[in-house]
């Protein structure tokens, strides 16, 4: 079922926010239910699309979404901000800025920056995204492989010493309550 529905799972989650959904793409790619190649592509084409849309509505409609909710307005502000002082630096590092995935391509599209300069460098940052985000998965599945495998060969160990660390927790606990409990009975 992965193997069949793991591509689009990636694709519609990378459309939001996608982040957790790329990490989880390089986790399936590095069990082998799906290959690392395409889960990077799949993911950069649904974060351009979907940066692509954002930056188009801001540009058609962003005036007039913004007047009917005044809480997004201050998102966007701060966004159009960043903008005017860093334009081509927000654009490549928009979809590291966690809390802004939305808002920027929104405040980019409202802004005077154009278009096809902002596809350009959207490609690049889509492209860095992607491959970061899916190999940080990818490699974080092996890493945790890994420390799971050193975890079963020190297993007897573990387990001996938090048996001793719970024996010492409950012989701690006896001896408290002995000694909050003598001094009531050997008075009468």
């Amino acid at each position: 079922m992965l193997q069949q529905y793991g591509y689009l799972a990636v694709f519609v989650g990378c459309l939001a926010e996608g982040e957790s959904m790329l990490l989880l793409g390089g986790f399936a790619a590095h069990r082998g239910y799906l290959e690392l190649p395409w889960v990077i592509a799949t993911a950069f084409v649904a974060g351009v699309i979907s940066d692509q849309l954002y930056f188009q509505f801001g540009r058609r409609h962003g005036a007039r979404f913004l007047m009917r909710r005044p809480k997004l307005r201050s998102k966007i502000d701060t966004a159009l901000r960043l903008i005017e002082q860093r334009g081509t630096l927000v654009v490549l590092g928009m979809r590291f800025m966690w809390g802004l995935r939305i808002a920027l391509p929104m405040a980019i599209g409202m802004s005077g920056m154009n278009a096809r300069h902002y596809f350009k460098l959207d490609l690049l940052a889509a492209a860095i995204w992607s491959v970061v985000f899916a190999s940080i998965g990818y490699a974080g599945t092996h890493v945790a492989a890994q420390w799971i495998e050193e975890l079963h060969r020190h297993e007897k160990h573990i387990v001996a010493g938090l048996m001793l660390l719970a024996s010492c927790i409950l012989l701690r606990r006896w001896w408290l309550a002995r000694s909050v409990a003598a001094p009531g009975s050997g008075g009468s």
